[in-house]
């Protein structure tokens, strides 16, 4: 599939983009001058300033995620199997009449 222009309409544009695309005669390189991309020496260190302090950074980090807990829910409360907690409801169950049936036999 290819673009085609109607021959009325190309000509227009052709211009248009020539026009827009030259660079400025004037002298003015959009701040390119003869120093552009060079870089000083207290650029330098303040990068290799940025540099070492991200590295004290993500030492920290990582100590203070070895201290993070693995989960952090709440941890279960012990609570008794349900076969131990049926019988201790049976065992009590069966002391609380002998003891009612013991003390209504005496009473009378």
């Amino acid at each position: 599939m290819s673009l085609t222009l109607p021959a009325g309409v190309a000509l227009p544009v052709t211009a248009s983009v020539l026009v827009l695309t030259q660079q400025p005669g004037d002298g003015d390189n959009g701040g390119q001058g003869e120093d552009f991309g060079k870089s000083s020496p207290v650029g330098f260190l303040v990068l290799i300033l940025f540099l070492i302090a991200v590295a004290f950074l993500v030492r920290s980090m990582t100590k203070h995620l070895k201290r993070v807990p693995a989960s952090f829910d709440d941890p279960p409360a012990e609570e008794p199997a349900p076969a131990v907690e049926a019988e201790e409801k049976k065992d009590e169950a069966a002391e609380k009449p002998a003891k009612d049936s013991s003390t209504t036999k005496a009473d009378s």
